[in-house]
This record gives structure tokens, sequence and C-alpha cells, in this order.
């Protein structure tokens, strides 16, 4: 678990995770010391432990949202739950569970495998900026690619929004996720969405991993779920061993498409609850707005000049 806080101490807004960065880089020499870490020009770690011809790999964000983080922050743990708090101001502050759960993972993960790949992204909060320029050869030889990075407890997600497949039924029998108490779930967007928009041509999956409220100074993270997730993760490393290709299918949805599934509702609240934090000016019904079943998916950079022409009718995407 200390190597759990002090990933949360670590603060990383997004756009400012040199902190988390140095931290990451100096844990991996002292205790995976064979481990090969590079770099790319947005500021994503890429880790290689091991020589083989195929690899697991894990991915998780370096950036949080919470936008509070006082000198004196620290990790209580009520009998498992774990929480931030200042002392000082008397206040709740945000763990960053959302990602550094992920990080959490993903490290103890290489500390145990002898063969493993790793990456951590930057600016996954403020649109996948860094996933976006992933270096994709880095992924040539990885048998399947998870990310752990979603709240709850369960969710073994698939697919993203409904239109964006992540990974083959082949994978999915392989991992077996009833075992370990996941289902099948559709999710939003992340980072793995990213690297299948890239061209990722094996498997993929975002998992569970024990935090909830994300995105708020009141989040928090349940550690026997946590550990829940990593015995998961284990599992897959472990067992899964063969490739397990899988290529995303073309849509042309760029920048609207009609929608004809309900959105499921945690979609539109975490939206809606960052923006709010980023635009206090900005109502919730601002931002979600429905014209005869689209939805328009913009970046944030559209979205933001939407706000300067006082045209708000976007679902941020």
């Amino acid at each position: 678990m200390e190597l759990l806080k002090e990933l949360y101490k670590t603060y990383s807004p997004s756009g400012k995770e040199k902190g988390m960065r140095k931290f990451l880089i100096r844990w991996i020499k002292e205790n995976c010391p064979t481990a090969h870490i590079q770099d790319d020009e947005k500021g994503n770690l890429y880790i290689t432990k091991g020589r083989s011809e195929t690899y697991p790999c894990l991915v998780a964000h370096m950036d949080q949202v919470q936008k509070i983080h006082s000198k004196d922050f620290e990790v209580l743990d009520a009998e498992g739950v774990l929480c931030g708090y200042s002392r000082k101001n008397k206040r709740h502050e945000g763990l960053g569970a959302d990602d550094k759960n992920g990080l959490w993972v993903c490290l103890r993960c290489l500390d145990k495998y002898d063969h493993i790949k790793l990456t951590f992204f930057v600016q996954e909060e403020i649109g996948c900026r860094g996933s976006q320029k992933a270096v994709m050869a880095f992924y040539d030889d990885c048998r399947f690619v998870l990310q752990i990075d979603r709240r709850g407890e369960n969710d073994f997600i698939t697919n993203i929004g409904g239109w964006t497949p992540l990974c083959s039924k082949e994978f999915v029998e392989a991992v077996q996720p009833a075992l370990f108490g996941y289902k099948e779930e559709n999710g939003m967007m992340t980072d793995v969405e990213a690297l299948k928009e890239n061209g990722l041509k094996v498997s993929a999956a975002n998992i569970s991993c024990g935090y909830y409220n994300p995105h708020t100074d009141t989040e928090f993270t349940l550690w026997a779920e946590l550990n829940n997730c990593l015995s998961f993760v284990k599992h897959i490393i472990e067992t899964c061993l063969d490739v397990y290709p899988h290529e995303q299918e073309e849509y042309d949805y760029l920048w609207q498409c009609e929608y004809e599934k309900e959105i499921e509702e945690e979609y539109f609240s975490d939206l809606i609850s960052y923006y709010l934090q980023n635009h206090p000016n900005i109502k919730a019904k601002d931002i979600v707005q429905w014209h005869e079943g689209e939805i328009y998916y913009l970046t944030e950079e559209d979205f933001d000049r939407l706000i300067n022409e006082e045209k708000r009718r976007a679902l941020v995407y």
C-alpha cells in the first residue's frame, strides 16, 4: 500500500505530469533495473522488460483531473477505504486514483514478471492527447493491451460507446472475466480507444480498478477491489499466452453520428462533471443537447471554440 500512497501524493494534473514521470522513472530504475525506458515527444513513457517474441502489455495514464492538492495532503485508510485529506484546510481532496490505481497495477506487474511491456500516457483526461500520438510500433510484438482505468469493481470494457469494439470474442473467452467477478460492458473514451483508432492490431480492454467518484475531491479507493483487479490482470498475463488479433473496422462518424442506443447515464455524468469543473460559467444543459437523435462529438478545442462563440451544442468526445 505504501507505493500506492506515494503515487497518490505525487500531484500530476494534465499537462503537468513532470513530477509523476520522475517518480515512475526513479521507481523503475531502483526496483526493476533491467527494464528499458523510452519516451516520445509528447512525454509518454514506454517500458520494456526482458527479451521475448511477444509480450503482455499494460497501459495507464499519468494525469489527474483534480485541481486541489494541499502541501499537507495525506492518504487516510479507514479499514481499506482510502481517501485524500488536508488537515490544515479540513477538507477532502481527490486522490487521482483515476488513474494512479492503474499505475500501481502496472508497476506491481512490472516487478513480478520477466517479460512485459508498459505504457504510461500523458493528458488522457483532456482528450487522450498522449495516446493519440503514441509510437504504434511499440505494440507490434504485443499479445494484447490492457488498460487499468475504469471506476468500480467489475467492468471489463470491450467496447467504447457502443461503436468502437476493442477486442475479439476469442480474447474474452480466454480471459474468463467471470472468474474474478468481472463482466463485459461498454465504456467511455480512454487511451486504448485512441490506440485502436491509430491501428492497434491486437485485442485490448479496459478494467475496473476499485476507484469511485472520479474527477472529484471525494474520490476514494476500495483496497480489496484494487487487489482483485491486480489478481485479474495477473491471471490474464499468465494464461493468455497467444497473440489475440483484432483490427478496428472503419466507421463514418468523425464529427457526428446517429447513435441508436441509449447512452449509459454514467457516460454523460463523467463528461458533464469534468467540463463543469473546468468551465464554471456553463450549465449542464449547455454541454449536452440532443437534436433529433443526433449527438455531435467534438474535440476539446472545438468545444472551447463553440463556447467562445456562444454556440454550445456539443457532447465532448
